[in-house]
């Protein structure tokens, strides 16, 4: 069962101030039966941050935006998310495991991108895009359908409103699922592994419309990737994760050309010398 930590009182005054991070790990521990994915994880991201997480397969990058997404539930310790707990609530001075009210609440803030692109196949894009605006935040139809084309520009598929998944190549639909996530006007954008189901010669306009949103917005984003060079052009912070813990953490040009830790080096060094 999740623990129930105290209320932090110094987390709770600050709410609504621009100190508060955007997302904090606060000892969280996540297992999967006697595996240990997560082992008492601390770190917090700033508002605008845009934050790459890499590390060996297994070494708990997805978990993080799986827990994040309320895919999956907490072990121990407290996730938060502009300073209001994610897996808990408040109920007196306390924290409890949240409710499915408080979790859908929440979720309203976060969009994710995952590796497959998940659109809904019986709906065109202009369908999918505008879904849950409309029924989710009760956006006008109108109104939807013009964020929708918006978006659709942004990632370069103003043609592609009546076509269904099925029409549309790997990329497209990624970009679709992009623009489906982008619709809701999350404050954080989730990136798991976003091309990794993609044909290489169909990798490239998908980072190219990421690159894009990280240059011209203030979303915050958490990104799990392989593509060490996507990593370096978006980022303004490396984390470097292994066995559930963070191993080392810096810059972009810290941790890709100079990083500290024997770790880090040994996993770049397999993934350039995979490329």
């Amino acid at each position: 069962m999740p623990t129930e930590p105290a209320l932090d009182e110094d987390i709770a005054t600050a709410r609504g101030t621009s100190g508060v991070p955007m997302i904090e790990f606060d000892s969280v521990v996540k297992k999967f039966g006697d595996n240990v994915v997560l082992d008492h994880l601390d770190f917090k991201v700033a508002a605008g941050d845009r934050v790459t997480l890499i590390g060996p397969s297994g070494s708990g990058k997805t978990t993080i935006l799986r827990l994040l997404m309320t895919l999956e539930k907490v072990d121990g310790g407290v996730i938060r998310v502009k300073g209001e707990p994610l897996s808990h609530e408040k109920k007196g001075d306390r924290l409890v495991p949240a409710s499915e009210r408080h979790l859908r609440a929440m979720r309203r803030s976060i969009g994710m991108v995952f590796q497959q692109f998940n659109l809904f196949p019986n709906m065109n894009v202009m369908e999918n895009l505008t879904e849950a605006p409309i029924h989710v935040l009760g956006r006008k139809k109108s109104e939807a359908q013009e964020r929708a084309r918006e978006l659709l520009a942004t990632v370069g598929l103003s043609d592609k409103e009546t076509a269904h998944p099925t029409q549309l190549s790997g990329g497209q639909q990624q970009r679709v699922a992009i623009a489906r996530a982008l619709a809701m006007d999350p404050d954080i954008l989730l990136l798991d592994e976003v091309t990794s189901a993609l044909d290489p010669e169909l990798v490239a306009d998908v980072l190219d419309v990421l690159r894009t949103i990280a240059e011209t917005t203030d979303i915050t984003m958490l990104i799990v990737t392989h593509e060490m060079n996507f990593a370096r052009d978006v980022s303004n912070r490396v984390l470097m994760f292994d066995q559930g813990r963070i191993v080392e953490e810096g810059t972009p040009e810290h941790i890709f050309t100079n990083p500290e830790q024997e770790r880090t080096r040994r996993f770049l060094d397999a993934i350039i010398a995979g490329e």
